[in-house]
């Protein structure tokens, strides 16, 4: 029976795991981080070898049907989202990974509770799925912008509470999903991509002083960015009550491309290791059936060789 459980981490993921017993301070996490490879040719070299086993790794999910991996992102524009999607899911086989896009939710998304959209988009067991944003946008968009709930549908529990009350409302449903979700087979994997603001501000000014990369830029982009230190402000209570035993976060150093994506290639990967996964036995009838079509096609050979 194979397993790759053999295969050790790469880095060592606890200066980027949020602990699920306690709180943390954003402003701990340096986005410049670097601290655990040498230089870019390294990381590159490191990317690479995860990429090798995360593609093992994904094949072996796919075969043996037993689980499957809903992989979060989030992140303030220019974090590399994209990017890292890209990089780091090369080496997958399309036929066992989706991605899936969170924009503003439509007129029958908003008419539902914030958890239904997800739920819609949710892996089954042999795949991976991939949210470049998503329902977390619910507690940090949209606390960011209260007034967008005079548009959305809340039960009449919480339809006039303080904000405070439906915020904490909805940190306590997302972990009871997610915690329903580990035990249904689903591993929930979450992704914060920490973007410093001058980092973010060089990049902007990379895009609109670039023609080949004029074309992604839109106003709306950059409309965030005067609401940089409310946003900090809400992804820490986010990570701090969202970071469970079950589904923790992984605050990653966005402002060295190379870097965060090696770090998240190794996270993935070592997380599906975890699972301790093994392709399916073969049955003796299967087997022996398997033998007879391999004696033919031996004949074959021999004969064609006369």
């Amino acid at each position: 029976m194979f397993s790759i459980m053999e295969q050790e981490h790469r880095f060592d993921l606890t200066p980027f795991t949020v602990p699920h017993n306690k709180k943390i301070k954003l402003s701990d996490y340096d986005p410049g981080y670097v601290g655990q490879i040498e230089g870019k040719k390294q990381s590159k070299e490191t990317l690479q070898e995860d990429i090798s086993d995360l593609a093992d790794a994904q094949e072996l999910l796919w075969a043996s049907k037993q689980n499957s991996v809903l992989i979060v992102f989030q992140a303030l524009d220019a974090a590399g989202k994209d990017g890292t999607i890209k990089h780091v899911l090369s080496g997958v086989n399309p036929q066992g990974c989706d991605v899936f896009s969170f924009k503003v939710p439509t007129e029958e998304e908003r008419l539902h509770n914030f958890l239904w959209r997800p739920e819609r988009y949710l892996p089954p067991r042999g795949k991976i799925a991939i949210f470049n944003r998503s329902y977390y946008e619910e507690v940090l968009v949209v606390r960011v912008h209260p007034e967008i709930l005079n548009h959305e549908w809340l039960p009449k529990s919480i339809r006039n509470a303080p904000l405070d009350d439906i915020w904490q409302s909805r940190f306590n449903e997302i972990n009871d999903w997610e915690k329903r979700l580990e035990d249904n087979g689903i591993t929930v994997i979450k992704f914060f991509l920490n973007l410093s603001k001058d980092e973010q501000r060089r990049r902007f000014l990379d895009r609109l002083n670039t023609p080949g990369k004029q074309w992604k830029c839109s106003p709306g982009d950059f409309k965030e960015r005067p609401h940089w230190e409310k946003y900090q402000f809400v992804y820490e209570e986010m990570l701090n009550a969202t970071s469970t035993e079950h589904a923790p976060w992984y605050v990653i150093p966005a402002d060295n491309k190379w870097y965060m994506r090696a770090v998240v290639a190794d996270v993935i990967t070592s997380r599906i290791e975890e699972m301790d996964l093994s392709y399916p036995e073969v049955t003796p009838e299967h087997l022996a059936s398997l033998m007879e079509v391999k004696k033919k096609l031996e004949n074959e050979g021999a004969e064609a060789v006369v």
